[in-house]
């Protein structure tokens, strides 16, 4: 008893200490403004761990190891300072205090953290534990029993009147260990009878976690044979709605036995939720920092180099060094700022050769901070099901483009989807919003339900040219055969690549050649004259030029906003074809991307001129040609073989920089004002 006594003495000297007396005070200011008398009032408190030990560290070893007992302990001090303090008249039975403690934190130490890829999970002890993983699916909001009131059927029984049998959730009970109709007296054994005016609901949020690795055996490079199993968390209260699909987070909870006949399900109580971001090296490599420094006399030639010696374990040098550099820009682009802004860069690839283009896309999505390749037996976008954990509710699964969140959906040959899904894909790349439409009959509800999900990824896909779409040919100069992708959806990917065969039967035989190198000679240099970086190189570089914040120099927004305008004006009077504000956005991205892949802070002229030429190929592709004539690859005019190659690009690139300023001077309205002549 003096045990008892000594605890709870600590555990006033700590509300009092951490302001936990000042936080009960305001909380029954509230319950007291509410006119209605309930059975329980719920008080949240927090809980730093390292304070309790401090102070006591019995009360600390109870906290962390036995939360049922802390509770209970804490329960009991609030109730006399309650009573005490006559903060809330409508409390006549400690058990009408419901306690919940929120950890802060737990210690950094093996014991005190849940790996989501470990089992067995029914070994450990039911303490809080500390685990990180990814949201893969979520169910809606429903109600739960919080507590309950119940009286004696026997009127002459003391428990037939007052508050002496209440029944509160715990951790890992059901609904019917809170609720249900076989409650006995504990003074006469009578039947009990639910009070059903006093009951207090809360809300209840089901979710799945999963190991962050888990994502790895959606890349699709490399087969793995691990296999990854979620855990359930139950969220309450005012954690309901604070996690996402597809987002990373802590979780602090209590591991609870749910014990639904004939079967025993291992799930979490959630007690505290925070977003979370995996740990990533983002240091660039000495070879990269090497090449930096050698190419610092030209502001084309890093970016132009880093394309032309990547994925070289797919494709031979010198082959698709545009698609190349556009996998890199998206890959840099592609993220969630601070802000949760979300910035991406869409890519469509027109060619006649998939299944090489389709290896060297899913060798650019392992260097993704997040890469998922669809699959099509999966779901693109997010299926239901019914809640497998008594609720009966509507459990939302993800699909490939939520599993995608912050970075790259491989999506594939479009040529292989039906008309229907491409209907699907360009509704959501237009709005970036998915909506989940849920029919209250089928899941226990009154109403029908739908809900809508921002989708936060960059779509990569293929098409292949050879496959007509039997639409008429509208005989615009310049224009491609996008196969089976209506023109609507060529519009909804931000960047359109074609891949041509510039040198017929030489590049069918530069890729033979290469493939059967690869295979005999694995792990020897490509090219004696190339530069040689590693995938490990590649992954830090995207990694460090994502951390990247840049910012547009005035030279380059002029460029910009002069493209746009003489662009608009040119293809609505010439075309019919109107340039929507995405292209502004599709402009800066590019610009941006180049930047960060130059690995500066500040966009320039250059980078703002390769935006320009990928923007101006793309739209041509799409409505034919302008009166700005490019060359059917300006970004990679020549051969990079030798730094002849490289010097006959910059005298390119430089010339197609003026040609571009003469465009804007000619056609943009206004720009004799911020261009001249000369």
């Amino acid at each position: 008893m003096a045990d008892i006594l000594s605890l709870k003495e600590s555990v006033l000297v700590y509300l009092d200490r951490s302001g936990g007396l000042k936080k009960l005070c305001e909380d029954c200011e509230y319950f007291n403004g509410s006119q209605q008398t309930e059975a329980v009032y719920r008080f949240c408190i927090g809980v730093n761990p390292a304070d309790v030990l401090e102070l006591d560290p019995v009360l600390g070893e109870c906290v962390l190891h036995d939360p049922l007992k802390a509770t209970a302990l804490f329960q009991s001090v609030c109730f006399l300072a309650i009573k005490t303090l006559s903060l809330i008249e409508k409390i006549h039975m400690e058990s009408q205090v419901n306690v919940i403690l929120k950890f802060t934190h737990l210690p950094p130490f093996p014991e005190y953290t849940l790996d989501l890829s470990s089992f067995p999970r029914l070994c450990r002890p039911l303490r809080p534990v500390s685990m990180e993983g990814l949201v893969i699916a979520m169910t809606r909001v429903t109600k739960y029993t919080q507590g309950a009131r119940f009286l004696c059927t026997d009127d002459d029984c003391p428990c037939s009147t007052g508050f002496h049998h209440i029944r509160v959730h715990a951790p890992g009970a059901t609904e019917s260990a809170t609720v249900r109709n076989d409650f006995s007296c504990m003074i006469c054994s009578s039947q009990l009878k639910e009070d059903v005016k006093f009951r207090v609901l809360g809300d209840k949020q089901l979710v799945e976690l999963i190991h962050v690795k888990a994502l790895d055996v959606l890349r699709g490079y490399e087969q793995s044979s691990m296999r990854y199993q979620s855990v359930t968390l139950f969220l309450r209260d005012e954690l309901c709605n604070s996690m996402r699909i597809g987002r990373y987070y802590r979780v602090l909870g209590i591991p609870a036995h749910v014990h639904q006949w004939p079967n025993i399900t291992w799930s979490v109580e959630a007690n505290s939720v925070q977003p979370w971001e995996p740990l990533c090296d983002c240091k660039v490599s000495a070879r990269f920092q090497e090449l930096w420094k050698g190419t610092a006399s030209s502001l084309w030639r890093f970016s132009a180099i880093v394309a032309h010696c990547f994925g070289l374990d797919v494709a031979p040098q010198g082959l698709y060094d545009t698609l190349k550099l556009s996998l890199l820009l998206s890959l840099v682009q592609t993220r969630i700022d601070e802000k949760d802004t979300f910035h991406n860069l869409d890519l469509l690839v027109v060619t006649t050769d998939t299944l090489i283009l389709d290896r060297l896309m899913t060798y650019s999505l392992s260097l993704a901070y997040r890469g998922i390749r669809h699959q099509a037996s999966g779901e693109m976008f997010a299926c239901l099901s019914r809640d497998e954990h008594g609720a009966g509710t509507a459990n939302i699964h993800a699909g490939s483009a939520l599993l995608a969140t912050g970075g790259i959906c491989m999506l594939g040959d479009l040529s292989y989807y039906k008309k229907d899904k491409l209907d699907s894909i360009q509704s959501v790349m237009e709005t970036r919003t998915l909506s989940v439409f849920i029919p209250g009959k089928k899941y226990g509800e009154d109403a029908d339900q739908q809900l809508s999900f921002p989708v936060q990824c960059s779509f990569w896909a293929v098409t292949d040219s050879s496959r007509r779409s039997g639409r008429a040919d509208c005989g615009a100069l310049g224009t491609a055969e996008m196969g089976a992708v209506p023109a609507q959806l060529a519009d909804a990917f931000g960047l359109v690549i074609e891949c041509r065969d510039r040198v017929g039967e030489q590049a069918l035989l530069a890729q033979t050649v290469h493939t059967l190198q690869h295979a005999v000679q694995s792990g020897k240099p490509h090219d004696p004259s190339c530069w040689e970086f590693s995938t490990q190189d590649y992954q830090e570089l995207v990694a460090h030029a994502q951390g990247l914040r840049v910012e547009l120099s005035p030279a380059a927004e002029k460029i910009i906003h002069g493209y746009y305008m003489a662009s608009r004006r040119v293809r609505s009077q010439g075309q019919g074809v109107n340039m929507s504000v995405a292209s502004i956005k599709l402009l800066i991205s590019l610009a941006e991307a180049h930047c960060k892949l130059c690995l500066r802070t500040q966009v320039l002229e250059q980078d703002a001129v390769i935006a320009v030429l990928l923007c101006e190929s793309s739209v041509s592709l799409k409505h034919g040609a302008s009166a700005l004539i490019i060359p059917p690859d300006p970004v990679f005019p020549c051969d990079l073989g030798d730094v002849d190659g490289l010097c006959k690009r910059d005298a390119a690139l430089d010339e197609l920089h003026q040609l571009i300023l003469r465009f804007i001077y000619t056609n943009a309205p206004g720009a004799d004002t911020y261009i001249t002549e000369e």
